[in-house]
């Protein structure tokens, strides 16, 4: 009785083996002749082609395959400022306006400042207005306040009714901004923008210096969106008004710029037409802005230049509110790929598949609910 046990087990085993390499189902097939199902059986396939031809190839370009570029940008400005404060002239160029000065694709243009002059460290009357005192008590020796210049020594000054500070003294006043701004001149200056991008994917490079962009050119030319839309030299009134800013409300208490410099690229065509596109958005502050008191309005800093004067040190401190220039690479290049092609193909023909409501005793359930909706119809 075992031994046969064993030899069923080993038939059923090898009959079950033989059954799935040997043998092929096909699904039985339903024709349902209903001119009402047939309709919309075929209203619902124009549906899904629509989708497939439409949407997944022709704006999806599914039939490519995508790449982002790594890239590098460089900057440089040029132009010259003036400023006449007391009769005192001044010319400011590149090296005194542009912060960092090695030309980065994030940096400050100068167009407004404080300054405050032969400052050295001392003990001096804080700015009136921050810690007032009436006494000596009202100034904790050895203490800061977050507002403050230096750290208090404990005396009160009883001329300004101001703690004294241990500081940089004289002490900054910028209460007062300059109106208009001291350096009106900026709206004239220029920018250049060196820009490089690689699709690795794709091996290509391409830079923003296209075919037609020669150094006569460049000499010459200032970006204008429809006359010159490729030249990479740019005028900052021309970017703040792009941007959306009027140049004399931006130049005094200043606001963050972006240039986008857009690279969608299409490869399968000739390389000459993957070129960019120069976008310009206001990324800090609303162009349509008027109050004046809101909290912290702009964008400023400050930096010094230190120096020795009969061997005592000193330094020239400036706050500075300028233009944030903020260059902005986005790329996207699409080229054609047999998978995607293939993948996109097989989605669509299986949704294509599913909705014929065919006619398979599979989709009888299918079936029977576009019958019930031509029914109703």
């Amino acid at each position: 009785e075992r031994e046969g046990e064993r030899e069923r087990g080993r038939d059923q085993i090898t009959n079950t083996v033989s059954d799935f390499f040997f043998e092929y189902e096909t699904p039985r097939q339903v024709l349902v002749r209903n001119r009402k199902v047939g309709v919309v059986c075929r209203l619902i396939q124009l549906v899904v082609l629509a989708y497939i031809i439409g949407w997944v190839f022709i704006y999806e370009k599914g039939y490519q395959s995508t790449d982002k570029a790594v890239s590098s940008v460089f900057t440089k400005m040029k132009g010259v400022g003036y400023t006449n404060i007391s009769g005192k002239e001044r010319v400011w160029d590149v090296a005194d306006y542009v912060f960092p000065p090695q030309g980065d694709s994030s940096f400050v243009v100068m167009t407004n400042y404080i300054i405050t002059e032969g400052q050295e460290m001392g003990k001096c009357p804080e700015l009136t207005g921050k810690h007032s005192c009436s006494s000596d008590s009202d100034c904790e020796g050895g203490s800061f306040k977050r507002t403050g210049h230096g750290q208090m020594t404990g005396v009160c000054v009883k001329a300004n009714k101001t703690c004294e500070v241990l500081a940089w003294c004289p002490v900054e006043n910028d209460h007062n901004i300059p109106e208009p701004a001291m350096l009106m001149s900026a709206e004239n200056y220029t920018l250049f923008i060196k820009n490089s991008v690689t699709f690795p994917i794709f091996g290509v490079s391409r830079s923003n210096l296209v075919e037609g962009i020669e150094a006569d050119y460049i000499s010459k030319c200032l970006h204008d969106p429809k006359d010159a839309p490729l030249c990479p030299i740019f005028r900052l009134g021309d970017i703040v008004k792009l941007s959306g800013f009027n140049f004399e409300t931006i130049a005094r208490v200043v606001r963050a710029i972006g240039i986008v410099v857009d690279w969608t690229c299409n490869l399968d065509v000739d390389l000459k037409h993957c070129k960019p596109q120069y976008k310009f958005h206001g990324l800090y502050g609303n162009p349509e802005e008027t109050d004046k008191n809101r909290a912290s309005v702009g964008y400023n800093f400050r930096y010094a230049k230190h120096y020795l004067d009969n061997k005592v040190q000193k330094r020239t401190l400036l706050k500075v509110f300028g233009i944030r220039l903020d260059i902005i690479v986005q790329s996207l290049a699409r080229k054609f790929d047999i998978i995607p092609t293939l993948t996109a193909i097989g989605s669509g023909v299986g949704i294509f598949g599913v909705v014929c409501c065919g006619l398979t005793t599979r989709h009888i359930v299918c079936l029977l609910s576009v019958e019930y909706f031509a029914y109703l119809m």
